[in-house]
């Protein structure tokens, strides 16, 4: 099965079987339970669950007739106003079929429209309330102008918790026979930051190399390193050991294949969850913050990333 193809097979069906967002999902199921959905808007982090929750929350309420009293758009493809004069209104225009109480029109990836497309919106969604409901959905609400905004219901979803993401693993492993060790989903949640979807991503690709997944393939997989070996590399720079930790850096950058622009986010997470004192932790962040701007304007990443760690001693 092709990766992205996982993540459509086991994407929940119904509003019960969607994870880790208990307060929007009580508040969606009352809205079916009573058939008075609001114009909404879904924002959060990717791969939370909002795209899930919309199509779930229109299965529970239309139940047969879902597709053809629904429609998803994603507003990264077309930013401009002409999706809002044709598709969006082409379908917000037509009445609902089979006694459905409306027709429900997800708008993915909203944050993408231009200005006057969102003001062209904002008239369309009260031109055609009573036959639509339209549910927008972006990364972040602040993109989405005031007039739509005070327009809908306002949802914001979290990253998912680390036991959501396991227990849905376990659950896909489960039916795909696939021999995951309980190492391997834990990095699989290091890596995936709360995001289902890239976890689902990462098990499908894992399970694509080998009948057995381990910690170590699932870091191969990914492009990203052990943080285990990036907390031995920092322990020795911060004792002032530069040659092995040096030697550490240079390993994970051409043995290992990590990008320095990956390695610099990598030791930020790590500074972060290590017990420094606040005074070294607020210098080490200022200067982690001078080599990643250099490195994305075209500095050499090896050079960067050794004066990083040398600097590291003594403050």
């Amino acid at each position: 099965m092709d990766i992205d193809l996982w993540t459509e097979k086991y994407r929940a069906r119904t509003l019960k079987d969607v994870l880790g967002q208990k307060a929007a999902i009580e508040s969606l199921t009352k809205f079916v339970e009573n058939k008075t959905v609001p114009h909404c808007l879904f924002a959060g982090p990717p791969g939370t669950g909002k795209t899930t929750a919309a199509m779930a929350m229109a299965r529970d309420l239309f139940g047969d007739s879902f597709e053809r009293n629904f429609m998803e758009l994603n507003a990264s493809d077309e930013r401009g106003i002409d999706v809002v004069r044709n598709q969006i209104k082409r379908f917000a225009r037509i009445k609902p079929t089979e006694n459905a109480p409306f027709k429900i029109l997800v708008l993915d990836e909203a944050d993408h429209l231009t200005g006057d497309a969102q003001h062209a919106l904002r008239r369309t969604m009260e031109t055609y309330a009573s036959s639509c409901r339209i549910i927008l959905i972006c990364n972040y609400s602040s993109r989405i102008i005031p007039p739509i905004q005070s327009r809908c219901a306002i949802f914001k979803f979290n990253r998912l918790d680390n036991e959501a993401i396991s227990d849905r693993l376990e659950y896909i492993s489960k039916n795909e026979d696939v021999d995951i060790e309980k190492e391997a989903i834990d990095a699989i949640l290091y890596l995936s930051e709360g995001d289902m979807r890239a976890a689902i991503n990462l098990l499908q690709a894992s399970s694509s190399s080998s009948s057995k997944i381990s910690e170590g393939i699932v870091f191969s997989i990914s492009g990203k390193a052990n943080p285990q070996l990036i907390e031995d590399m920092l322990e020795l720079a911060l004792t002032g050991n530069y040659e092995k930790s040096i030697s550490e850096m240079k390993n994970l950058l051409y043995k290992v294949g990590i990008a320095p622009i990956d390695l610099v986010r990598q030791i930020h997470r790590q500074i972060m969850r290590k017990e420094i004192p606040s005074k070294q932790r607020t210098t080490i962040l200022e200067k982690m913050a001078d080599t990643e701007f250099r490195i994305t304007e075209g500095a050499n990443g090896e050079i960067q990333l050794t004066s990083l760690l040398i600097s590291m001693h003594g403050l």
